[in-house]
């Protein structure tokens, strides 16, 4: 993990910050840029990317890959309007 600091913060409150932010999101930093303004601290972090399967709904049953699905089920997949998510951050900036 990458910790850049701007301004005076030693390597106690520097960990701490890190405790705070992957207790509260429960996920794993990969980048964290402190920087000091007065008596505020701004926290610029990105997690580590987390692997997702898919999951999809097909007539009810929940399931994870197609490999064993029929061609009846294959076809009602290809033939469903997709939705996508957008461009999904995994960042985030939080001043505390």
């Amino acid at each position: 993990m990458g910790i850049a600091i701007t301004g005076d913060v030693d390597k106690k409150e520097a960990d701490a910050y890190v405790d705070y932010l992957q207790n509260k999101y429960g996920r794993k930093l990969e980048t964290l840029d402190i920087k000091v303004d007065g008596d505020f601290v701004d926290l610029k972090f990105e997690f580590e990317k987390v692997s997702f399967d898919r999951i999809r709904r097909i007539t009810g049953y929940l399931v994870g890959t197609m490999d064993h699905w029929n061609d009846a089920k294959t076809a009602e997949e290809r033939d469903r309007v997709k939705h996508d998510v957008g461009g999904a951050c995994d960042c985030g900036l939080e001043r505390i």
